[in-house]
């Protein structure tokens, strides 16, 4: 009977020792399907990582190709502003030019002839002087009714008087000039105003 109560022991423990095996198998196994997803997922990011830094280079790549051009473009807009600055004038000089010839031939005909044709060719160049700067925007600011304009008018002297109600331009010293329609040189007048205490 203690053979039989041994041999059951034996089995007993041979089947346990038969479960813990399976169970080892089975948490192996469940091991190496955790560590296949794990190099699974590990592969997929590394993969993710070299194309993201590929995609990173290309950017930063693009990124300093534009940057490149933008800084060439600005040089080539600074280098054409400042051939603008130096040129803009010239077809403006190249008329003054030929007005400059003018007085050179009229300050050599003073010598020559009398004074009448003199007179004509001073006047002659006023003109083209004139002429030269409307065709460029340059008008002259009339004065208007004698109201003195503060915008357009400037000063020079003031006279106290009791004829008028408001300020007003006596006379004009120095002619004003609109380019356009913004002012260039304000008229320089004298300004008769209301007498103090009036």
């Amino acid at each position: 009977m203690q053979k039989k109560v041994e041999k059951e022991k034996r089995t007993e423990a041979r089947k346990i020792e038969i479960e813990y095996i399976k169970d080892e198998k089975k948490e192996f196994k469940e091991e190496q399907h955790e560590a296949q997803m794990l190099k699974k997922k590990l592969k997929k990011k590394e993969s993710e990582i070299k194309s993201l830094k590929k995609e990173t280079g290309k950017l930063k790549e693009e990124y300093l190709r534009q940057l490149a051009e933008k800084e060439n473009l600005r040089k080539r807009i600074e280098r054409e502003k400042n051939e603008y600055y130096d040129y803009a004038l010239s077809e403006l000089l190249r008329e003054l030019l030929v007005i400059l010839d003018n007085f050179e031939r009229a300050l050599e005909s003073e010598d020559q002839g009398d004074g009448k044709s003199f007179r004509e060719g001073i006047e002659m160049i006023y003109r083209q002087c004139r002429d030269l700067l409307m065709k460029q925007g340059v008008v002259p600011i009339e004065i208007k009714e004698r109201k003195f304009d503060p915008h357009f008018h400037q000063a020079f002297m003031t006279e106290e008087s009791e004829e008028v109600n408001e300020p007003e331009v006596s006379e004009e010293i120095q002619k004003g000039y609109k380019l356009h329609n913004r002012l260039l040189r304000p008229s320089l007048v004298k300004v008769v105003v209301p007498k103090k205490g009036k």
